[in-house]
């Protein structure tokens, strides 16, 4: 993680400050919080601390609200952003031997090596054909 973002996602604010900073008050952050759209930590007392993420988080819900979305609406935005970033995570990016293969089908389609087509594809694995 970046430093940057190891910063934003620090908890460092209580919710006092939160509510200034946001203009929301105890009780909407605390059932945002029960929605499960903000994720404070707790300090060594219990006390619910606060990230920059969280602030952003509690601000957009703001700029949600007031363009008319409901509590389902603003829950199914942010599941989607969250899907989408599994998604990321999870596209399968090429390896080497993909490349390698890749490449190598170019150039026979291209008739590019000699006696090609008797030769097996040296980057697939051998076993029975395709």
């Amino acid at each position: 993680m970046r430093e940057k973002e190891l910063r934003r996602s620090m908890s460092v604010f209580p919710i006092g400050t939160v509510m200034k900073l946001t203009d929301l008050t105890a009780r909407q952050i605390r059932y945002y919080e029960e929605q499960e759209l903000i994720h404070p930590e707790r300090s060594e007392g219990n006390r619910r601390m606060y990230s920059l993420n969280d602030i952003d988080v509690l601000l957009e819900i703001k700029d949600y609200l007031s363009d008319g979305l409901n509590m389902a609406g603003i829950k199914r935005v942010y599941e989607m952003k969250k899907e989408e970033e599994e998604a990321i995570k999870h596209k399968k990016s090429l390896t080497d031997n993909d490349v390698r293969r890749i490449f190598y089908d170019e150039i026979l389609s291209q008739g590019g090596l000699a006696g090609g087509l008797n030769q097996p594809n040296p980057y697939l694995p051998r076993g029975p054909k395709r």
